[in-house]
Order: C-alpha cells, then structure tokens, then sequence
C-alpha cells in the first residue's frame, strides 16, 4: 500500500465532480479506499433512527468519502501536485510547484 500525498488537516481543492472547484479542509481519511472526507463537500443525505445522541432522528446532511485522486493539495492559495523527498534521513512531503517543503 502507497503513502497517502493527503494528510487530516490539509487544505484541498476539488479538480473533479459535482463540487469542482470548492475548497475545504479534509476531516478523515481512508487509506484502504483510497478515499477522504472533505469539509462542506459531497453532502449526502442520510435517514436516521431515534436514538441516545439525537432524540428525534430524521433526516441529517452530512459528508460523503470522495476518493483522492479527485483532489488537489492548496499551497499558497494554488492547487499543487504533492511529492515526496528525503530531508536527511526523514520522508517529507513537497510541492512540486514550488519545490518548498509542506511539513
């Protein structure tokens, strides 16, 4: 299994989809799906039940998983390809458009 170029926390625009050209920042990943969950993004509508945490149940809008190919990593307000390089002896993630490192 690869390394995902997408972390929790990233800044993300959409190049793909009903939602092209939204933005947002990524709330869950999915390695073994190849998918992520993106703040304000494909939303879903789902039926729940009565239960504990929400009384009434009904009808809730939340965050679909959209797979990560369709999305690009923000750098300094530009949609970038994301790569990887060793910094000494540590792995870190860089923009290809810049060069600079991300984390």
């Amino acid at each position: 299994m690869s390394t995902m170029k997408i972390k929790k926390g990233d800044t993300v625009k959409v190049i793909t989809g009903k939602d092209k050209d939204k933005e947002g920042k990524v709330i869950a990943v999915n390695k073994k799906d190849n998918t992520i969950i993106v703040e304000g993004i494909n939303m879903v509508t789902k039926h729940t039940k009565p239960s504990a945490a929400n009384q009434n149940g009904g009808i809730v809008k939340q965050e679909g998983p959209i797979d990560a190919s369709n999305v690009m990593y923000l750098h300094k307000g530009k949609a970038t390809r994301v790569g990887f390089k060793l910094d000494g002896d540590k792995k870190v993630r860089v923009a290809k458009s810049t060069g600079e490192v991300i984390d």
